[in-house]
């Protein structure tokens, strides 16, 4: 059964020669299990520069996989100890993106949970720094509002 989610996502990125970058994503979103892997979808926003792009996380039990459609055209795999390279279409071009993932800590259930992921990124062959991203994800409240 597909549930109505709140998701909240933050990433961090750590550069060798500058500052770090940080950003954190408040969206509501869809979760729900389907042949024993975990899904959450949700809509980019506009703040991110992705507003007519869908994003669907799939959550198995050795790895993550990120799928964007849209605006933006990706498909990115995250795998403990493994190295996935992916494009990244940008409508006006592509980017050659490899992933480096150390390590995927999740804590799921039917009712939501969370995720964090370590990882290295590439850009075109280019290392782009360390990254981490962390994925709460937790049942929308139904929430009435009742007039006196």
């Amino acid at each position: 059964m597909k549930k109505d989610v709140i998701i909240t996502i933050r990433g961090l990125q750590t550069f060798e020669d500058s500052t770090d970058d940080s950003v954190e994503l408040v969206t509501s979103g869809r979760f729900y299990e389907k042949n024993g892997n975990y899904y959450v979808s949700y809509k980019e926003s506009e703040l991110t520069g992705l507003g007519d792009t869908t994003t669907t996380v799939k959550i198995e039990k050795n790895k993550v996989t990120v799928m964007r459609f849209g605006e933006l055209e990706t498909h990115m795999i995250f795998e403990e100890g493994q190295k996935h390279i992916s494009y990244y279409d940008m409508g006006f071009g592509s980017l050659t993106v490899g992933v480096s993932t150390r390590s995927i800590d999740k804590k799921l259930t039917d009712a939501g949970g969370s995720m964090k992921i370590d990882y290295a990124m590439e850009i075109n062959n280019a290392v782009a720094g360390e990254s981490a991203l962390h994925m709460h994800i937790r049942e929308a409240a139904s929430e009435t509002v009742s007039q006196n």
